[in-house]
This record gives C-alpha cells, sequence and structure tokens, in this order.
C-alpha cells in the first residue's frame, strides 16, 4: 500500500497528475479538496497560495477516500524514542489494512504539528463489522412510525422539520456478516457504513495495534492510549463533517453538525424538541440516549415544578390565615413573651414577637400545601421512572440496541484489562484462552479501593462535623451582633436573625468544602477505579458511577441531613443543655429558628443547589470559551482555504471518556436535591426545570461547538445511574415523610388543632408549644452577660420551645403527656404516608409496563422477517449453487441429477 507524505508530492506529482485535474474541477463545484500538484510547490511560494483551493475537507488529497480518524504529534527533544514507537505503530496499522497519509508540518499553521489521516477501506470495515456484530439495514421498515394524534397541529411550533427528525429511512437490520454481503442493502460501498460506525471500527483498531516489533513481546506496548499518554501523539480524533455555522461545500459531506447547530444547539431553540434520531447518527448511541434522558427528566419536571408553584402559591395565598405568625407577631401576645437565651453568655433574653418575619416566611413552605406536594412528588418519582422505562424500551428497538449488551460483553473487553492481566484460561462459553484477574490480586485491589472509598467519606464526616462546630461557635458572635430590634445596634436587625445568618454563612463555607473535596476526589476515584483492572467498559463505568455517586452523596446531602434531622432534636432545656462535645466544649447544641427548622433546611438546599447549578454551568459554558482562546482557537474570520478541517479540530476541546459520567452525575445530584429534600422547598423542581433547559443547549452548544467529535459508542440504556434513581426515589418517600413530621410544625399545628383547641381554632397554639422555666434556676454559665435589662421588667420565668411541665409542678421539666401524643402521631403520619406512597407506588410500577405493546408487536415482527428472509437467502444461495453444479455434471449420470432435484424440492 502505498502512504503520502507531505514531503513527498513532488514524487506522486506525475503519477497523481489525473487526479489534480478533476480537483481542479470539483472545487468549482465546492468539493473542497487540495490539488495535488499545487499542494506539491515549495511552501511560502505565494502565488500557489493564492490558488491553492478549499482545505475545509473531510477525505484524502484524492478527493475520494474519506477520512475516518486523525491523529497529531509535534517534533520534541525526545523525538527519537517516540520517532521509533509511531514508526512501528503506523507499520503495524498499515498491515490490518488501514490507509495512512500524512500532512506535514510546513503546511499547518503553527509550522509544528504533524498530521495523520487514516481511512479504512472497505475489506478491513467489512471484517471489523463482521467481528464487533454491527447491525446494518437488509430491508426497508414497512411498519408505519404511528397514528395520529388528536389536536397534532398545537404542537407543529415544537416540532423541527422532518429531514431533521428523521435523517435516515428505517429498516430492518441483522448483524454485519461479511459472507453474505449480497443479503444486505449495500448500494455503495463507501456510504454503506455512516462515518459514527467508521470512526468506532478505526478506534477499535488503534485501541488494541501494538508498537514493538514483531521480535519482542512488550505486551503493554499497545494502544492509542499509551501513546497518548506518552506523548509520542498529542490527539487522536474523528473529524466533523464541516463548519458548525456554515454547511460543507463537497455535496458528499452530510453537513450534520450545521444541522445540529441550527435546530439544536441555539438556544432559541430551547422550546423545540431534540432531534434525537440525528444526535445518535452523528455523535453514536451512547451519547443519545443522555440527551432522550435529559430531554425526558425535563418533560416530566415541568408538571412537579406547576404543582410546586401551586403549592407555594397556596401559602401565599393563606397568608393571612396564619394565626401562628398573628399571635407571634402582636405585640400583647408574642410582645409579651420572653424567650430564654438561645446561647451562652453572649446571647441575651429576647421577645417573641422579634422573629415575626421570619414566622411568616416558614408558613410560606411549611404549610397544609406541603404535606399534599410531598406525597405528590413520591408518585411522580415513580411515574418518571416508569415512563422512562418505557422511553428507553422504545429507543432501544429504533436504535437496535435490544440485544447489544449479550452480544457486545465480550467484545468490550477494556485493551487496558488485555494488556495487564498476563494469566491466561479457558472461556467455558467460547472455548478460547482470555485474560483474568486472580482472586488474591482482585481481593487486594478491592480491600484497597474500599479503604479509600471509607477514608474520603470519613473525611466528608470530619467537615461536616467542623462545620457544625462553625455553627455553634459563631452563633454566639451573631447573636451579638444581630441584637432585640428594641436596641437600635443593627439595622438588618429585623430582617436576618442570628440562626439564618448562621446557618446562611455555613451553608457557603459547606459549599466551598463541597468543591474543593470534588476536586481532588475525582482524581482518587478514577486512580483507584483504575487499579482495579476492570474487565469491562461497562464494569468501569459502573464501578466509578457506584464510587462517585456515594461519595457525591454524603458530600452534598449530609448538611441537609443534618438540618433536616438533628439540628434543634437534641437540644435539652434551661438548666440542663446539651453540648457537642461535652460541656467543656461550651459548643451548645443548636437550636432551630423561631420559625421552625424548616426555613432552614429551606436556606440550606437553595444555597446549595443554586450555587451547585451556577458554578456547573459557569464550569461548562465559560471555561471551555477560555480555554479555547487561550490555545489560540481560530474563529471564523480564518479562510477555509488556509485552515484544514484536522487543524479547525485539533485545536477544539477533547471529549473525554468520561464526559457523559460527568453529565450524569450532575443531573443525579440534582435529582436527590428535588426528590429528597422537596417538602422544605417546593420550588426546589422549578428551579432544576430552569436550569435543564439551559444545560440541554449548554451541552448540545459543547458538543457541536468546543468539542472534537467523540468516537462514536453504544449502550443500551443509562447504566447503572437507573439503579441509583430507582434508590433515590425510594430514599426520598422516607425522607419527606420525616421532614414533614420532625422538621415542620405541621404534626403540632394539627395536634393542637384537634385534640387541644378550643372552637378547633389555632387560638392559643402559640402559648401552648412554649415551655415555661424560672430564670432564678438557671446556671450561672447559661445567663447572659447583660441581664439588668429584662431584671428592670421585673420578669421570673422565660419560655422555650418544648412540651414539659412548668416549675412548681410535681413533674416539673419532664415531657408532658402532649409531647407524647405529638411523638405517637408523628409516627403514625410517617408509617401511613410511607405505606400510602409505596403502594401507590408499587401499584403505578404495576400497572405500567416497561415496554409498550406496540413496540413488542414490531420487534416480534422484525424477528420474524428476520428469520423468514433469512430462509429465503439461504434457499436461494442453495439453488444457485445446486444449479451451477448441474452444469458442470455428466449429462449421464441421471440419477445423481435426480437425487439433487429432490434434495432441492425439499429445500423449497
Amino acid at each position: 500500500m502505498r502512504r503520502i507524505t507531505g514531503k513527498a508530492k513532488d514524487e506522486t506529482l506525475i503519477e497523481l497528475q489525473s487526479a489534480t485535474d478533476s480537483q481542479t474541477a470539483d472545487e468549482n463545484n465546492g468539493n473542497g479538496v487540495s490539488s495535488l500538484s499545487e499542494r506539491g510547490s515549495l511552501p511560502g511560494n505565494t502565488e500557489t497560495e493564492k490558488l491553492q483551493p478549499n482545505k475545509d475537507t473531510v477525505f484524502f488529497r484524492d478527493g475520494v477516500r474519506r477520512i475516518d480518524f486523525v491523529l497529531s504529534y509535534v517534533d520534541d527533544k525526545d523525538g527519537e524514542k517516540k520517532q521509533e514507537r509511531r514508526r512501528e505503530f503506523e507499520a503495524n496499522l498499515e498491515k490490518t489494512g488501514l490507509e495512512l497519509e500524512t500532512e506535514d508540518k510546513s503546511y499547518s499553521k503553527d509550522q509544528k504539528t504533524y498530521f495523520l489521516k487514516i481511512h479504512a477501506p472497505w475489506d478491513v470495515l467489512a471484517t471489523y463489522a463482521d467481528v464487533l456484530k454491527i447491525k446494518v439495514p437488509f430491508k426497508e421498515s414497512d411498519i408505519p412510525h404511528g397514528q395520529d394524534v388528536p389536536l397534532e397541529w398545537l404542537t407543529h411550533p415544537f416540532r423541527l422539520p422532518d429531514y431533521i427528525m428523521r435523517p435516515q429511512p428505517d429498516y430492518f437490520t441483522y448483524p454485519f456478516d461479511k459472507n453474505k454481503t449480497d443479503f444486505f442493502l449495500i448500494n455503495d460501498k463507501d456510504s454503506f457504513f455512516p462515518p459514527s460506525t467508521r470512526n468506532r471500527i478505526v478506534f477499535y483498531i488503534l485501541a488494541r495495534c501494538p508498537y514493538f516489533k514483531e521480535g519482542r513481546k512488550d505486551k503493554d506496548k499497545t494502544g492509542i492510549k499509551r501513546l497518548l499518554s506518552n506523548g509520542t501523539y498529542t490527539a487522536a480524533f474523528p473529524l466533523h463533517d464541516c463548519r458548525y455555522w456554515k454547511k460543507a461545500r463537497n455535496a458528499e459531506c452530510e453537513s450534520e453538525r450545521f444541522n445540529l447547530y441550527n435546530h439544536w444547539a441555539r438556544f432559541l431553540c430551547f422550546y423545540k424538541e431534540q432531534p434525537l434520531n440525528l444526535i445518535r447518527k452523528y455523535y453514536g448511541e451512547k451519547i443519545g440516549i443522555y440527551f432522550a434522558w435529559l430531554g425526558f427528566y425535563t418533560e416530566m419536571l415541568f408538571f412537579a415544578a406547576v404543582m410546586g408553584v401551586i403549592c407555594f402559591t397556596y401559602g401565599v395565598l393563606s397568608y393571612d390565615d396564619n394565626m401562628s405568625s398573628k399571635e407571634i407577631c402582636d405585640a400583647n401576645i408574642g410582645g409579651s413573651i420572653v424567650m430564654c437565651p438561645l446561647c451562652d453568655k453572649k446571647c441575651p433574653f429576647w421577645q417573641l414577637n422579634s422573629t415575626c418575619l421570619s414566622s411568616w416566611q416558614s408558613h410560606l413552605f411549611d404549610n397544609e400545601g406541603t404535606v399534599f406536594f410531598a406525597i405528590f412528588m413520591g408518585i411522580w418519582v415513580t411515574l418518571f421512572l416508569e415512563f422512562w422505562k418505557r422511553r428507553q424500551a422504545r429507543l432501544e428497538y429504533e436504535w437496535d440496541l435490544v440485544d447489544f449488551e449479550e452480544e457486545q460483553q465480550q467484545l468490550q473487553m477494556r485493551p487496558e484489562f488485555e494488556i495487564r492481566c498476563t494469566n491466561r484460561r479457558l472461556n467455558k462459553i467460547t472455548q478460547e484462552m482470555e485474560p483474568y484477574l486472580p482472586i488474591t490480586s482482585k481481593c487486594a485491589r478491592f480491600c484497597l479501593s474500599t479503604a479509600t472509598v471509607i477514608f474520603w467519606i470519613s473525611l466528608i464526616v470530619a467537615c461536616i462535623i467542623g462545620v457544625i462546630a462553625y455553627r455553634l461557635a459563631v452563633y454566639a458572635a451573631f447573636a451579638s451582633i444581630i441584637k432585640d430590634p428594641m436596641r437600635k445596634i443593627q439595622v438588618v436587625g429585623r430582617f436576618i436573625t442570628p440562626q439564618l445568618a448562621t446557618s446562611a454563612t455555613a451553608s457557603c463555607i459547606n459549599f466551598v468544602i463541597i468543591m474543593i473535596l470534588n476536586f481532588f476526589y475525582e482524581r482518587v476515584a478514577i486512580w483507584i477505579t483504575d487499579m482495579e483492572i476492570p474487565k469491562t467498559h461497562l464494569e468501569y463505568e459502573n464501578r466509578l458511577t457506584m464510587k462517585m455517586f456515594m461519595f457525591q452523596f454524603v458530600n452534598y446531602y449530609s448538611s441537609c441531613f443534618y438540618v433536616a434531622f438533628f439540628k434543634g432534636k437534641f437540644v435539652g432545656y434551661p438548666g440542663d443543655y446539651s453540648y457537642m462535645f461535652g460541656k467543656w466544649s461550651n459548643l451548645r447544641n443548636e437550636e432551630c429558628d423561631p420559625g421552625g427548622c424548616l426555613i432552614e433546611l429551606t436556606t440550606q438546599l437553595v444555597i446549595v443547589m443554586s450555587g451547585k447549578q451556577i458554578w456547573g454551568n459557569i464550569q461548562e459554558a465559560l471555561l471551555p470559551l477560555m480555554r479555547n482562546w487561550w490555545s489560540g482557537r481560530k474563529g471564523r474570520h480564518h479562510p477555509e482555504n488556509h485552515y484544514s478541517r484536522w487543524e479547525q479540530d485539533n485545536v477544539l476541546l477533547n471529549f473525554t471518556q468520561l464526559g457523559l459520567f460527568y453529565e450524569y452525575l450532575e443531573m443525579v445530584v440534582q435529582f436527590g436535591f428535588i426528590t429528597l429534600f422537596v417538602a422544605s422547598f417546593p420550588l426546589a423542581p422549578l428551579l432544576a426545570l430552569f436550569n435543564n433547559i439551559l444545560e440541554i443547549r449548554v451541552d448540545a452548544w459543547k458538543f457541536t461547538t468546543q468539542f472534537r467529535r467523540p468516537v462514536a459508542s453504544k449502550a443500551r440504556n443509562i447504566g447503572a445511574w437507573q439503579e441509583i434513581l430507582n434508590a433515590v426515589a425510594i430514599l426520598s418517600v422516607v425522607t419527606n415523610a420525616f421532614i414533614m413530621a420532625f422538621t415542620s410544625d405541621m404534626i403540632p399545628r394539627m395536634v393542637y388543632l384537634y385534640a387541644y383547641g378550643k372552637d378547633a381554632s389555632m387560638r392559643g397554639y402559640v402559648n401552648n408549644s412554649l415551655s415555661i422555666y424560672n430564670i432564678s434556676q438557671i446556671p450561672e454559665r447559661n445567663m447572659p452577660e447583660e441581664p439588668d435589662y429584662w431584671f428592670a421588667n421585673l420578669t421570673s420565668t422565660c419560655r422555650y420551645r418544648d412540651y414539659r411541665y412548668p416549675p412548681g409542678h410535681e413533674k416539673e421539666y419532664t415531657h408532658t403527656m402532649q409531647f407524647w401524643h405529638i411523638l405517637a402521631a408523628k409516627m403514625a403520619f410517617i408509617i401511613i404516608m410511607e405505606h400510602v406512597v409505596f403502594v401507590v407506588k408499587f401499584f403505578v410500577a404495576w400497572m405500567i409496563p416497561d415496554v409498550p405493546s406496540d413496540v413488542k408487536a414490531r420487534f416480534k415482527r422484525e424477528r420474524y422477517l428476520i428469520q423468514e428472509y433469512l430462509h429465503n437467502y439461504e434457499v436461494e444461495k442453495l439453488k444457485i449453487q445446486l444449479s451451477a453444479s448441474f452444469i458442470t455434471e455428466p449429462q449421464s449420470d441421471t440419477s445423481l441429477i435426480s437425487d439433487k432435484h429432490e434434495v432441492l424440492s425439499e429445500c423449497l
């Protein structure tokens, strides 16, 4: 096979002169292929540069062979070793049948970078398509897409053109067989395999091609990944088919990138449906399934957001009916109630009506509508997961992924596993020798990995304890600054309570700690997963997914769990307060805000969730722009005839194998926020909806404009994320039930209304919910430093949040019967709510089949047609063979001919 380099153009100029003429003609038609005679001239010839045609092409210099992959490299001080590696690697690539063409550095803009262009001819594509069992069409589908939907015209504004939504006809497909090429619909061998399939095949070869000499056995010297890591090559990528802002001039280029940018990546298309089939065709099924899931999740968020807005609106409209807040704000009720100090020494006695605004704010989220919304979200999450299973099943059928994992499990073996596992054993299924990891090594690696994960989770817990200690330590400082508004020391004292100030600052500090720990743990998680040497790509991703989510779960949600289930629950009472590390520490356990702990959980949730989404969008949108700007990315101002397609793509960002992993992780963490703690903030789904509408377009913009074209890969579902979502959905029912019972004040209010209130009203609830303590019995260490103000008002008692007997009672300061009634009501509510929601969840899951009936019918019909067509094909093939054998047989052998006729009739 001949290989052309940039420096050898003069030698090939004469024999390729005929190609020059055709390329010159093609230039007028806009195919963008360089003229070899012009390219053969020395660089620096200004007349030649003026005549140089369009270099924005995806073809070799002959204008016929398509570039399926590009490798780039530069010469450096360690050049000899790298040149040797490249020489051996490229020689081995040629032995596999790949065709190579090199662009000399003198033709690149930086005058440093070489580009190796790779083309896979038909024989190579057919061989590896057979090995990889790639499904290809054998008959155009005769199954209609679907029936007309009533009022379909209402959806027209949200639809895209049909050529965008369905870029190619539907076919019945079957795994490619090199020996049955006439069975498939092969009209043109050059275009039979789409570019995404071609680059997938070439990357499969690159990942397994060695770069050692034949006589040596350096098995670890294998694959493009190692060559990229040791700097032999600087990049390896398939080409985009055109520039994103302009169609390709060559009619043979599909310009799918341009269509994706115009109809998908622009933010003005936010209300349009996504062209999932085109995404799948251009980027592969794995990326397509991610955007399908993200789009479906966003659609379902719309219903949760509407219900959350209704719940919040109910809280606003019932603002004036909130009897508890009215009593707190009343000067004769709340103004006459003196509350005990909330911290030692620094905190003064205070009047209840100083928390008037806080109680009104709490009512917006802590009302009767919140219970309904918590139950609704428990059912919503089930509907989301069940309907996604149906949507996923439809995509599996339409994208030929039904049997993918079963067929491809062995073929997905990671090159790293093959290289690092030197032991071999017989596979009982394939009866072939295959690499394996000994059980002793596997156990040792697993133990080290587990210990590392536990260490990092313990580090998070330690950081959370530190944040809690911060909250306890600075609360007194805030309390001394933000005094009672009567003293007019601080202007914002009316609007910010010490609890709210402490919670807000602690949430911000916690968010910073979260981001720092994330930065380091991501690298640790990848390292320990690599150390485990998973066998397949699927196993690698699943292990990394579980490690990362366990860490993220503790990292992001632990502070919310603390506020929801621990803060204010173990406070004690005046005279016997509880301390975090014992009384010697002087870190008295936090009490809830006078308006309740729910408003603090809301604050924590809003800060962490919103902060993560804002930071994530900044990372996704601004950082790629900055990186490309610093890397000297050429923009639209550079003429296409001076800036080749491979150079344009080379300066783009590389989309790593874990690129989608971080996208999924971001969305699943968000899913946890809007399900686990949604009872505290009904507007969380609305914020998530707005974020996801932006997220889809930002991700689309990144893929089409900022990233190199990823290597196409297959996936039949969202993998381990499905099980994580199911676990979060179940846990969310429990957490929301506990939030409503123990964090919200709803249960105590209901018990008072139906058991202790007069005239079935909430009048007197505030006074009933506060216990009395004798100030003279408060120990000196708990007393404020400036008590004179209160003694001047001749007060002898203070109030605190609890249900305990007053001083002088035979059971003074022990819990009253009402406390136990409320506790029993809380436990009963948890049990009832959990059982109701779980019963509805399982009933809904049972009622909704995972696979739609029409998909089952289509799948069965396709299986039937495949068997029928294969049978007919084999019969016709046998018929032709027998007919050919009749001609070669002697005419006198009539008995043998009759026997063959009998065989043929039996086959037919």
